[in-house]
């Protein structure tokens, strides 16, 4: 089934790892994909091997960066139907006594900043249309608090709320907005934690699947939400962490 068939979407952070998993589910799902971020030749790189997509460098950090690039994906697509705000880092590992201002200020203007800077820039091409789906990539770190990953955790909860709040006030425009909360996933950005075999048991432990999910499953999730089939789905937060929410 070809869920997104004809539909125009942008992915940031789309290069690598559940971004690059996510372009390529959307891609395989119909969908016109337009590729933001910063590693500009990893972007052009996935961009030809999918086919039917685009890549753009960006910094979502930056807000005139994104109404930029918005408004050239608007103009080479002819419109936007869906985005996937994806990009994230995750900042050293410390507790809240610990953690440096600048550490703070870099997640914080990433993670939460970023997003909200990416959804102004895609909302202000959606809501004329009066029509959109936009997917946030929060994290399981967005609903439960990691040890000593306070702005990591603080950020993903911001996204959260943010997700809720575009859902209320956007909602009677056309416009639906969900979050995806996902664990530990291996990608090569995380494949240094998971060359360790303690680490891979010690996830495997945690999660009633006895496994990880995969950065596969969880762009299958993320392409549904912005799919028609998710049409009466806005503000809801969904965790995929092999259920270590319901421990």
């Amino acid at each position: 089934m070809r869920d997104l068939q004809d539909k125009v979407v942008l992915v940031t952070g789309g290069a690598v790892g559940i971004g690059a998993a996510v372009v390529r589910s959307a891609v395989a799902h119909g969908a016109q994909v337009a590729i933001i971020d910063r590693m500009a030749a990893a972007a052009a790189a996935l961009a030809a091997e999918v086919g039917n997509a685009r890549a753009y460098a960006a910094d979502v950090a930056d807000f005139a960066a994104m109404e930029e690039v918005c408004a050239r994906i608007v103009a080479d697509f002819g419109r936007l139907d869906g985005a996937v705000n994806n990009a994230g880092v995750g900042g050293e590992f410390a507790p809240v006594a610990a953690c440096t201002l600048d550490n703070w200020n870099a997640v914080i203007a990433v993670n939460l900043t970023g997003v909200f800077y990416s959804m102004k820039a895609e909302l202000a091409h959606m809501l004329p249309a009066g029509r959109g789906a936009i997917v946030n990539m929060a994290s399981m770190a967005g609903l439960l608090a990691e040890a000593n990953l306070p702005a990591y955790v603080a950020s993903k909860h911001g996204v959260v709320g943010l997700t809720k709040s575009a859902a209320v006030d956007h909602g009677r425009d056309g416009i639906r907005c969900n979050a995806v909360c996902p664990a530990f996933v291996r990608s090569p950005l995380t494949e240094p934690l998971f060359a360790n075999p303690d680490f891979v048991a010690m996830m495997n432990a945690r999660q009633p699947m006895g496994r990880t999910v995969t950065a596969e499953e969880v762009a299958e999730t993320t392409v549904f939400l912005l799919s028609d089939r998710a049409g009466g789905m806005t503000g809801s937060v969904h965790l995929l962490d092999g259920g270590i929410g319901a421990t």
